[in-house]
Formats: structure tokens, C-alpha cells, sequence
């Protein structure tokens, strides 16, 4: 299928893989270590139980945002590239 490294269909491939994994590697550490703050902010006052949901899903979901221009950027690598 490839013929090397210097194959520019399998830089193509590389490239949108690794685009992918860096780009779902960040938002991923982002996400575990904001619900584990929540976790330990319900844990110490359990009254701001609304408050610090809101503040997670809205944090959760700009750092999910950037995965998808990750995901976004590696399918143009694919299809376009």
C-alpha cells in the first residue's frame, strides 16, 4: 500500500493521526482534572451543587471543542491534503 516514509499518501496518513492524538491528548487531561475539581468542590460544600455544574459542563465543553478542531483538521489532512 505505502512504498516509505517519503510516500506522500503515508505522510498524509501520519499526519492526520497525529494531529488527532496530540489534539485529543489536551482536552482530555483538561476534562479529568476539571471533574476531578468539581468532584472535590461538591465534596467540600455540596450547597454550590448547581453553580459548579454549570461552571463543568461549560468548561467541559469548550475543551471538547478543541478536540473536534482536531478532528476536523485531520480529515481535511486526509481528503483534501
Amino acid at each position: 500500500m505505502f512504498d516509505g516514509i517519503t510516500d506522500p499518501e503515508a505522510v498524509k496518513w501520519f499526519a492526520a493521526g497525529m494531529s488527532i492524538g496530540f489534539g485529543a491528548l489536551g482536552p482530555g487531561l483538561g476534562i479529568g482534572l476539571a471533574v476531578r475539581a468539581a468532584m472535590e468542590a461538591l465534596g467540600r460544600n455540596p450547597e454550590a451543587e448547581g453553580a459548579v455544574r454549570t461552571t463543568l459542563i461549560i468548561g467541559a465543553a469548550l475543551a471538547e471543542a478543541i478536540a473536534i478542531y482536531a478532528f476536523v483538521i485531520s480529515i481535511i489532512l486526509i481528503f483534501a491534503a
